[in-house]
């Protein structure tokens, strides 16, 4: 038999991989500790976009040299989200311990699909401590996902399953008497209709209600949707209540809908991707009244966490039905009572056999933090938020296009009609972007169009506000005389 050369993918020098790998984290110790110094976000030249779209590397070259076009043609073009100035969409701005845990799971290399070890104990323990943030008992069942979209997904498979009556895991949507319906305000996230379609249920499943002057659902329109679906000979299955809107960061009454769902004998699941931690802050917790009666809620730990992305999770009280819903073992996957694979199998619980070890970023930021810390952070982007409302009320070009609740303002600067003011806004928006000055993004709330910014950075500081308002107003009048010369 001729012989075969053994290879590895270990390092060939141990000693030159190491001082390479003190290099690297004192760089992006520096990286982190500049961030103020460098622009929020930068358009990418196309000679970099080209080099990186060379075809599949054949040949091997050094890591000094992976390392080095990684520096120059990837972190230079960032999304900018740990900068102190962004603000656009709802990102959360990570943290460096959650970065050395990320680091820390991958030299472990553990799959958390399951098994008898220290990460998957981890990951119960993670889900236990979001369990009690959000109110919800000991004896209720939860996993880690890959953010809100994936744990909202969940949920809603185990509502569909456990609503229709019968073993849709062997029978299909097909056997379905009666069409189910999920009713949301007109202000919930797209992931529900996307987890619905996806759950082969459709888009008319998802029934979304109007909003109020302040983007939460009507309650009373909620209750005659209900009723006529019912006489349509439908099944309303569940009432989403939306814990921090994407939008506008506008909260749901969810006591009212957790005891219209009692009355109704309807499923109660919270969106909370946004506003599940708010227990965390002793002076807003009273904002998710109610979200501890739910029968499940989605949380984001990669939001108010600041865990590095990506981390979700869901919770479901009825931990039977969760199991009842994923649990699937083939015959190269027999429990057993001792051993590696005893125990429980988180895979269990969602729909990933191949999991990464998702908590360890999470476990060890909460452990060095302490959950009271990251409460003063999220009451900390909450002040940021109003006062910069309060900045724009006093400002004579600028407005408010929604009220300010939650960490989310949208604004505009003022225009002669609507028209006038969406391209200005969007201007104002896109070379504020291309400068490198903040990162905003744009929103349309009640067909009123503006700029939004999303307080969910632990670095912005009050300075970062006024200085960016100063830039609106600059880049504003800036547009205003190129086009009124």
């Amino acid at each position: 038999m001729r012989n075969i050369k053994e290879e590895t993918l270990d390092p060939d020098d141990w000693n030159a991989a190491r001082a390479l790998a003190h290099v690297i984290i004192d760089e992006a110790i520096d990286h982190l500790e500049q961030v103020r110094e460098r622009p929020v976000w930068q358009p990418m030249p196309d000679d970099v976009r080209a080099h990186l779209k060379q075809a599949l590397p054949e040949d091997p070259c050094t890591l000094e040299q992976v390392y080095g076009d990684y520096r120059e043609f990837v972190r230079a073009y960032p999304m900018g989200n740990i900068h102190p100035r962004f603000w656009g969409w709802y990102m959360g701005a990570s943290n460096f311990t959650g970065a050395l845990g990320d680091f820390l799971a991958a030299v472990e290399g553990s799959n958390l699909g399951g098994g008898n070890t220290g990460a998957a104990q981890v990951e119960q323990q993670v889900v236990d401590w979001l369990k009690e943030i959000a109110g919800f008992p000991e004896s209720a069942s939860g996993t880690l996902t890959s953010g809100g979209s994936m744990a909202n997904l969940i949920a809603h498979t185990v509502i569909r399953n456990l609503v229709a009556g019968f073993d849709v895991r062997e029978e299909g949507v097909s056997a379905l008497e009666k069409p189910l319906r999920f009713y949301a305000s007109d202000q919930v996230h797209s992931c529900h209709q996307k987890a619905l379609e996806t759950l082969g249920l459709g888009s008319k499943a998802l029934v979304e209600i109007p909003s109020d002057d302040r983007q939460r659902i009507q309650l009373d329109a909620l209750e005659a949707a209900i009723s006529e679906d019912r006489a349509k000979g439908l099944q309303p299955a569940c009432v989403i209540g939306t814990a921090g809107t994407t939008n506008t960061g506008a909260i749901d009454d969810l006591t009212a809908l957790a005891d219209l769902c009692d009355r109704e004998r309807l499923w109660f699941h919270v969106d909370g991707c946004i506003g599940g931690v708010l227990r965390l802050a002793p002076g807003h917790a009273h904002l998710v009244k109610g979200m501890e009666r739910a029968g499940s809620v989605a949380i984001d730990p990669h939001k108010w966490l600041h865990a590095p992305f990506e981390a979700g999770a869901v919770l479901i009280k009825d931990a039977e039905a969760h199991f009842a819903t994923f649990e699937m073992h083939g015959a190269y996957l027999q429990l057993q009572e001792r051993g590696m694979i005893a125990g429980k199998f988180l895979a269990d619980y969602g729909l990933e056999l191949s999991r990464g070890f998702r908590a360890l970023k999470i476990w060890m930021a909460l452990r060095e933090h302490g959950a009271a810390k990251f409460g003063r952070l999220i009451s900390q982007d909450i002040a940021h938020a109003r006062y910069m409302a309060h900045q724009i009320e006093a400002h004579p070009t600028l407005e408010l296009v929604a009220p300010v609740d939650l960490n989310i303002v949208c604004f505009r600067y003022v225009a002669a009609d609507e028209s006038a003011a969406k391209a200005l806004n969007t201007e104002i928006m896109l070379r504020l972007q291309e400068r490198g000055l903040a990162v905003a993004s744009d929103t349309t709330v009640q067909g009123r169009h503006g700029l939004r910014c999303a307080f969910n950075n632990h670095r912005t500081r009050r300075d970062d506000i006024d200085g960016f308002l100063l830039d609106v107003v600059r880049v504003g009048e800036e547009v205003l005389r190129e086009n009124n010369p």
